[in-house]
């Protein structure tokens, strides 16, 4: 598959699994909102109800600085399945004009974010490799 047609399957796409590594070496995968701005994946934490406030994927963020996105389709036909994967180094947004322009990203992608926008943090996933495959390439 291609790199063009894997970026409009992931833009296209209302959920993806993020993947990180925590400060121990465990693995951490969480389902995530998200839109890709070039090459750049953001994510913010929003006002959904959570277990506690200290999140595992900004803390294995903050410790690893690495992340990786699964954006998938599964379909009964398996001639209609595909993944992408795409893989990088993973941040916390401190310029106040990025994360804006994420959230307003967002709340585009997402009705759900438009009457309340994400408040929290905004990850940052420095995409620096794509793979991926599907059942018609």
């Amino acid at each position: 598959m291609d790199r063009e047609t894997m970026g409009g399957l992931v833009a296209l796409a209302p959920v993806g699994r993020l993947a990180t590594v925590r400060r121990d070496g465990r693995p951490h995968v969480v389902p995530i909102c998200f839109v890709i701005i070039d090459g750049v994946v953001y994510s913010a934490v929003d006002h959904k109800p959570k277990r506690h406030q200290h999140l595992q994927r900004v803390s294995s963020i903050t410790a690893t600085g690495a992340a990786s996105l699964l954006v998938d389709e599964y379909d009964d036909d398996w001639s209609r399945l595909w993944w992408v994967r795409l893989d990088g180094a993973a941040r916390l947004v401190d310029d106040t004009a990025e994360a804006e322009r994420a959230i307003r990203s967002l709340s585009d992608k997402y009705p759900q974010y438009r009457d309340r926008p994400p408040s929290g943090p905004v990850l940052a996933v420095d995409v620096q490799r794509w793979a991926g495959w599907s059942a018609t390439t």
